[in-house]
């Protein structure tokens, strides 16, 4: 496997696209951002349009035609070949209109960025395109500051609807970076921007400080009553309010009670408007029910109904919806009752007549107005309230719908307390991102992905390595190291032992099988700031030992990264025996360009040692004689908190049969890299015994992922159903097994082998 990281595989595409956008002049200030300069028909005075634009189909054009305000306004648009989601993920069906400026002015204050959009959008994937503004603060060595680019709220309306942005400048900033971006097919108009100051950086938010036993026991029952609230409580009310918000709002009021009534009576309060219907009291005390909690004769029930679930506004196949049946699966009079923690219980309606809906409404904007926080104060990771609120937010999405905790053994509570702890006494917003990882790490699920600008631009020396047992081995070195050489064995990472840092790095990695942990490891064991120098203390084959300087110059993803040689695509292996490596095609019409030579090979080796860049199903048709099926997927249906009386969908899909058959001297050469995709397309190999599995066994994480935005701007990752083999058994944590199992050696790497593949090859050849 490389020394790389395929972490931008999981990474929003507009968090990437923002991120890459080159060099450019910055002016003194920001200027013309009431778009009346220019020339109609061309990119505004002052602003630019990145190549992107160009090369992905997007026209920028300043316009006469129906402006907000003023003479002008800009229009971007495509209107060519329609752009799909995946597209969009590689930045191919994203357009930019941007500006940059000295940030110098900036630096140390708040700063809102306000404009107006409106959008003509065609459909993209499961949702309609969409537009989003953004904003980004570059900082000295590559260093990102403040970011936001609407992912959480992306516009879509039709009619102008104004958008904010509200970020602290940080005291060394160089440029600040704004604009629009259209992802995907259709048009958005852009007019009225406006930058102020609108504060000091740094005001409302709270410092680090350790977390009592009293508070942490609060908070607990916070986290709990938030859950059931915010996914169970069918209102209107509920459906509506800014849960980000509320959370860091409801932590600061929380956190202080100095007794179980106390709590009981703030916990009160801080849901009174959102949801009034719900009840908190000291464990003991009666929960009494309104009389609204009964329906009386035969009536229409609202109730929530998750498909999996949906959190955020991105394009997803989950779901969450308010429903209305006179058959629900929920009774008004059977609401939770539950023990929170921290010495109080609450009763909360799962299921309301409508006939009495008005009884149980609240005011979500009155929820949000409670003065905890300046107005022009918005969540941050430099802020103590936000790190709680997150924790608190993104343990509740896993406590309710996370599908594989019946095969990962965790404690999920103390999870919670654990990571409430950790966020309490973080430096700010960098450090918690460890915090998070390390919660999500929890769940074993090689999908869990924690992603933050703060992390800052990171490179590896240009090297690839392998694990080889407990030996981490040089695989391959880039142009011009010298030091190194495949087989030498790294000891040493600036002079810590190996195993040693791959502990601490195994801490905040989820996964769900030792091999692909390793895997994940290994892409971050060499990760550090660019230009900065890695010290490898190595041993060499004869048992000579060396410490090595490599300077960390080689992107973690993309061109220019290191790999071990393979053969070419289509490449004779030995007589009649042809190679593809399904990794490196990029598009189908790749793969059809081969088939007229596998049509006519005697064997076929496939190479799946990492993720098909393009949909593979063409490659099963040419196997097979009769329609397969992939696996088993499972979308939770949930009603119920907690996990209670989960269900599941299930779905499948078929692969029909295609000329010409292909031989069945097949193998296919895997390892811990596999995942997801790759799972799918071996899973079905391995039920239909299409081929011998020659390698290791893959990482045991399969199924779509379900991605959401925490506040402070960490982006999570993780898997949103449950995937089961064809026969109904358990493929997480287990994965797709080798029928030919083969383990790399130093002996072969020092040689410059490719093992697995000499192993496929023999056995196609019977050697």
């Amino acid at each position: 496997m490389q020394w790389l990281s395929d972490r931008n595989r999981w990474l929003p595409a507009a968090m990437l696209a923002t991120g890459a956008l080159g060099a450019h002049a910055a002016p003194a200030e920001p200027t013309n951002l009431d778009f009346e300069d220019g020339s109609l028909g061309q990119v505004p005075t002052g602003w630019f349009a990145p190549p992107i634009n160009e090369r992905n189909g997007y026209t920028i054009e300043l316009s006469d035609e129906g402006a907000k305000s003023g003479r002008h306004v800009v229009l971007m648009s495509k209107v060519g070949a329609a752009a799909s989601e995946a597209d969009a993920m590689r930045g191919g069906g994203l357009g930019n209109v941007m500006q940059v400026a000295d940030a110098t002015p900036y630096r140390g204050k708040r700063v809102r960025f306000s404009g107006w959009v409106r959008t003509e959008m065609l459909p993209l994937g499961l949702q309609a395109g969409r537009a989003q503004a953004w904003f980004r603060v570059d900082r000295p060595g590559g260093h990102m500051g403040f970011f936001d680019n609407m992912q959480d709220r992306p516009i879509r309306a039709r009619d102008w609807q104004r958008f904010e942005i509200i970020g602290d400048i940080a005291p060394d900033a160089e440029t600040i970076n704004f604009g629009l971006m259209l992802i995907g097919n259709g048009k958005a108009w852009l007019d009225g921007v406006a930058i102020d100051i609108a504060g000091v950086a740094g005001e409302g938010n709270q410092p680090p400080g350790e977390l009592g036993e009293r508070g942490l026991e609060n908070l607990f029952a916070l986290a709990r009553l938030l859950g059931y609230v915010r996914y169970f409580h069918p209102t209107d009310a509920v459906a509506e309010t800014d849960w980000n918000l509320f959370a860091v709002q409801a932590v600061r009021r929380v956190e202080e009670a100095a007794t179980p009534r106390e709590l009981a009576q703030i916990l009160q309060s801080v849901f009174q408007d959102v949801a009034p219907t719900v009840r908190v009291a000291p464990t003991g005390d009666v929960l009494a029910r309104p009389a609204a909690f009964t329906a009386e004769g035969p009536t229409e029930i609202r109730y929530w109904e998750h498909n999996g679930v949906k959190v955020g506004d991105q394009p997803s196949i989950y779901s969450s919806n308010l429903r209305t049946s006179a058959t629900a699966p929920l009774s008004p009079d059977e609401p939770i009752e539950a023990d929170l923690g921290g010495g109080v219980s609450a009763l909360v309606p799962t299921a309301i007549p409508v006939d009495q809906q008005a009884s149980f409404e609240g005011t979500p904007d009155e929820a949000l107005s409670a003065g905890v926080v300046p107005d022009h104060w918005r969540p941050t990771g430099d802020d103590r309230s936000t790190r709680l609120a997150a924790v608190v937010l993104a343990w509740n999405v896993f406590q309710h719908f996370y599908p594989y905790f019946d095969v990962v053994d965790v404690d999920w509570e103390t999870t919670l307390r654990r990571s409430l702890k950790a966020a309490a006494v973080d430096a700010g917003e960098v450090d918690f991102i460890d915090t998070i990882k390390r919660l999500v790490a929890d769940l074993r699920d090689g999908h869990g992905r924690v992603a933050h600008q703060g992390e800052g631009p990171r490179l590896l020396p240009p090297l690839a390595c392998d694990w080889v047992a407990d030996d981490l081995v040089v695989t391959a070195v880039g142009e011009g190291i010298k030091e190194l050489r495949p087989g030498d064995v790294v000891t040493e990472i600036d002079g810590g032992p190996v195993l040693e840092i791959l502990a601490s790095f195994e801490e905040t990695i989820s996964s769900a099988t030792a091999q692909h942990l390793r895997h994940r490891a290994l892409a971050d064991l060499g990760l550090g700031p660019p230009g900065s120098t890695i010290a490898l203390k190595v041993r060499a084959p004869s048992g000579k030992e060396r410490t090595v300087a490599v300077e960390r110059n080689t992107p973690p993803w993309g061109d220019g990264i290191v790999t071990e040689p393979r053969p070419d695509q289509g490449a004779e292996l030995a007589a009649g025996v042809v190679y593809v490596d399904l990794g490196r095609i990029q598009h189908v019409r790749e793969f059809n360009d081969l088939v007229p030579t596998l049509a006519n090979a005697k064997g076929i080796v496939f190479d799946m040692r990492g993720y098909p860049a393009f949909p593979f199903t063409p490659v099963i048709a040419h196997l097979i004689d009769e329609t397969v099926t992939s696996a088993q997927w499972h979308v939770p249906l949930v009603n119920h908190p907690d996990r209670r009386d989960m269900q599941f969908r299930f779905s499948n899909w078929p692969v029909n049969p295609k000329s010409p058959r292909f031989t069945q001297n097949i193998a296919v050469v895997t390892d811990g890299r596999a995942i997801s995709a790759a799972e799918t397309f071996l899973g079905i190999i391995e039920h239909y015994k299409l081929a011998e599995i020659v390698g290791g066994p893959t990482a045991g994480t399969n199924g779509n992922i379900n991605p959401f935005m925490l506040p402070g701007g960490y982006h999570v990752t993780w898997t949103g159903m449950r995937v089961l083999k064809h026969d109904g058994s358990q493929h997480h944590g287990v994965g797709i097994q080798p029928t030919v199992p083969v383990s790399r050696t130093v002996e072969g790497i020092t040689a410059g082998r490719d093992e697995l593949l000499e192993r496929a090859v023999a056995v196609l050849t019977g050697g």
